[in-house]
């Protein structure tokens, strides 16, 4: 079997553009993967077309190591967001075709389960007014659906400092929340990576009361003495790794001993194989691993395959139920939560299908995702989302 070209197609959102690529091959079998964009698509797209022709074109959907090598390293560069979100799409497909023409999940050439489902979480959720009110009320719509753990950032338009009654009105938001969904229910503390050390240490004493299970990217995450800074001052559990491209780069996180959780995103560190490498080595430093998943339903099933075969995956986060309801039928078979789990998907391959006709009614857009533009979070929830 040979891979005799790719098709690319973009599905477009306000905030962000989901880029899904099928791979096809000689012997009629189509794979899909996916990754999501923001100010950077038409990058994507133009890596593409140059690498498909040198190193896609003509290989064996099977050889995904061999693919994975050159499409990183064969052109003398250092590959970035953009080479390594390529590499994904195309590095899922092949996983997705395997699947098929060998009639099994991918789970199951990963090494088989260890999970008869998955944990998720809720985000997207929160796109309303924001007063405790609002927000107890949208955080028990999300509980009344099944979901047992969700994600909130109540910070506003804070960077490096938040002054006093910006603080006051997070720890109302954080109060109206955890006071909604009860004491079980786990609440994610989501930082986006833009506090100084010492006021993401003030803001996570002041947090500790509601018992965040985590706090998720407290510093700019470029920096790790930062991190391993508030990481040695704060009791709640660090997330953080969304934004880290390359696998090899976690190594000084590994290091550091800053983080209890890693979050890498399938569909920009290049695929299942390269986050299973990366999620053995994790489970070597007894760190939890938490994908970072904002892009579509191809994105969720893929991230689905690798948590049904790792030891020390914790759970998996999910915008789809909230933030993607006009785009809902351009993944046939989209992995669906009940109860606040994920089944794990038993179809060949991803298990999912893309409606290229339907992905053809949302074309690209250009997207924006401004945390620090006055009045972001109040925007109408059809034209805005959270990260």
């Amino acid at each position: 079997m040979r891979i005799t070209g790719i098709s690319t197609h973009v599905v477009g959102t306000p905030w962000r553009n989901l880029t899904y690529v099928q791979v096809h091959t000689d012997e009629g079998l189509t794979g899909v993967g996916e990754t999501r964009m923001t100010g950077h698509t038409d990058a994507l797209l133009g890596y593409l077309r140059e690498a498909v022709p040198h190193h896609v074109e003509g290989s064996d959907p099977f050889a995904t190591e061999d693919l994975v090598r050159r499409m990183k390293y064969g052109d003398f560069g250092r590959a970035g967001e953009i080479v390594m979100s390529g590499i994904a799409c195309v590095e899922m497909a092949c996983w997705d075709i395997k699947g098929k023409a060998l009639g099994v999940p991918v789970w199951q050439l990963l090494g088989g389960k260890v999970h008869d489902r998955v944990k998720a979480y809720a985000n997207g959720w929160y796109t309303t007014e924001r007063t405790p009110e609002a927000y107890h009320e949208a955080a028990r719509a999300v509980t009344a659906r099944g979901y047992r753990a969700l994600k909130i950032d109540p910070f506003g338009t804070g960077h490096l400092e938040l002054g006093h009654q910006e603080t006051v009105q997070a720890v109302a938001l954080i109060e109206a929340v955890r006071d909604a969904i009860g004491p079980e229910c786990e609440l994610m503390l989501e930082m986006h990576g833009r506090f100084s050390p010492a006021t993401a240490v003030r803001l996570a004493k002041e947090m500790a009361p509601y018992a965040p299970a985590w706090l998720e990217e407290p510093v700019p995450p470029e920096n790790l003495a930062a991190l391993a800074k508030v990481a040695a001052k704060v009791d709640q559990p660090i997330a953080t790794g969304e934004r880290i491209h390359d696998r090899i780069e976690f190594r000084e996180l590994f290091a550091s001993g800053a983080a209890d959780i890693i979050q890498p995103d399938l569909g920009h560190i290049g695929g299942i194989l390269e986050a299973r490498k990366l999620a053995a080595t994790a489970e070597t430093h007894y760190m939890l691993i938490a994908p970072h998943n904002v892009g579509g339903s191809v994105l969720t099933a893929a991230s689905l395959q690798l948590a049904a075969c790792t030891p020390n995956f914790k759970i998996l986060e999910h915008f789809n139920d909230f933030a993607d309801a006009e785009i809902k039928n351009v993944v046939k078979g989209a992995p669906q939560v009940v109860d606040g789990y994920f089944t794990l998907p038993d179809a060949p391959g991803l298990g999912v299908e893309l409606d290229t006709d339907a992905a053809a009614e949302f074309p690209q857009q250009q997207a924006r995702f401004d945390l620090w533009a006055e009045g972001w979070e109040k925007r109408d929830p059809d034209k805005a989302g959270q990260k």
